[in-house]
């Protein structure tokens, strides 16, 4: 009977293999292996939203940075840099109302 936790050992995976696959496709199932979680088997649909997921996010240089962000990030920098010029003292803490 498969657990309901959805985690079996590889000697499990060895011994009840289409029950897993069963569970697999239905909901993730970690493989362990001396009592640590080493594989996860999961259906292709899920595997598959997981890829289109991480193809979404994407690494860019400030070369390849859009001039209105570039611009931005420039006025954040000099605003930040300014702040910490003027030091501790210039700085000033107005309390709510």
């Amino acid at each position: 009977m498969p657990k309901s936790t959805g985690s079996y050992s590889t000697s499990d995976l060895s011994r009840k293999s289409g029950d897993i696959i069963a569970e697999a496709l239905r909901q993730p199932v970690t493989i362990t292996h001396r009592n640590k979680p080493r594989l996860v088997l999961l259906n292709i649909e899920d595997y598959q939203r997981l890829i289109r997921q991480s193809d979404r996010r994407t690494v860019g240089t400030i070369e390849t940075m859009p001039d209105e962000l570039f611009a931005a990030l420039e006025n954040a920098v000099e605003a930040y840099a300014g702040e910490d010029e003027a030091g501790p003292a210039s700085t000033t803490i107005t309390a709510p109302v």
